[in-house]
């Protein structure tokens, strides 16, 4: 069994040793860095990779120092989501009740992302993987200094300071994007925590250690991603590496830079309104 955080070794597919070294070294070319930490958000859709392919091509890239990192959100567990308010929205009172008493808890061992995509659920399923703890948006990564960074997510702070997220930018971790746009970049939310933006209650259910449930409602920051496409545009030359792999788009660029313009972005463009959520690709969860 691998130690946690470091994942177990890779045997070899027969015949793919070359096309395994080819893929590192598009992601070398790209700009990914040995002993790094990286945040990465793919959609593997039309590229004809495979997400294990591409996992292992990245911690080969990252080397035995480096530490992949994918968010591993989830929103099946709440009630207070749009995703919940769409299911029951035709449910009578009954039904509604019945369909919230046999909402799935959280369990940071077993339950899958959502809407994370396959890589992620590469991830976060690989052993020796590690998941944070919360139950709406937690982390998962492999590597180095996976359970270091994933430590301490607590509980009112989604995406904030006390959040992977947060290490990710006081590390100097980077983000890989592939085939995605800035529209599912989670770093920017950091920069929500960072300029006051309005609160508003969650409430989702968890997994008790004797496998009972528990409901638990708490209060943090309303994550607004509606205008990250815009925030995303805005980067200015020379913040972010362009490239492609697999003759799809890819970025990477940095946690810190991203976290740091999106403040700049966001004291300017929404002084003086009220954040609306919207669903998306990389779901904010509710």
């Amino acid at each position: 069994m691998a130690e946690a955080g470091r994942p177990a070794p890779r045997p070899t597919r027969p015949g793919s040793p070359g096309d395994h070294q080819r893929l590192v070294r598009s992601l070398r070319t790209l700009g990914v860095r040995e002993g790094e930490i990286l945040l990465v958000h793919a959609a593997l859709r039309t590229t004809g990779l495979r997400s294990d392919d591409l996992r292992d091509a990245l911690l080969d890239a990252l080397g035995p120092r480096g530490t992949l990192v994918t968010p591993a959100f989830t929103e099946a567990n709440s009630d207070t989501s749009d995703a919940y308010r769409a299911l029951t929205a035709r449910m009578t009172e009954g039904e509604a009740e019945t369909f919230r008493r046999n909402m799935p808890a959280f369990d940071p061992a077993t339950t899958p992302s959502q809407g994370m995509g396959r890589l992620a659920e590469s991830i976060r399923t690989a052993e020796g993987a590690v998941r944070s703890a919360h139950p709406q948006t937690s982390f998962a990564a492999l590597g180095a200094r996976a359970a270091e960074l994933l430590a301490g997510h607590t509980l009112s702070s989604h995406l904030g300071e006390e959040s992977p997220l947060g290490a990710l930018y006081r590390e100097g971790a980077r983000v890989l994007m592939i085939n995605v746009d800035f529209d599912v970049c989670t770093a920017f939310h950091l920069a929500e925590y960072r300029t006051n933006a309005p609160l508003r209650s969650y409430r989702c259910v968890v997994r008790l250690p004797d496998g009972g449930r528990k409901w638990t409602e708490y209060e943090d920051v309303r994550l607004d991603e509606s205008d990250f496409g815009a925030i995303g545009a805005a980067f200015t030359w020379g913040m972010e590496q362009k490239g492609q792999l697999r003759g799809r788009p890819a970025r990477l660029f940095s946690v810190g830079a991203a976290v740091d313009h999106a403040v700049a972005w966001m004291n300017e463009k929404r002084r003086g309104r009220t954040g609306q959520q919207r669903n998306g690709a990389n779901p904010a969860p509710e």
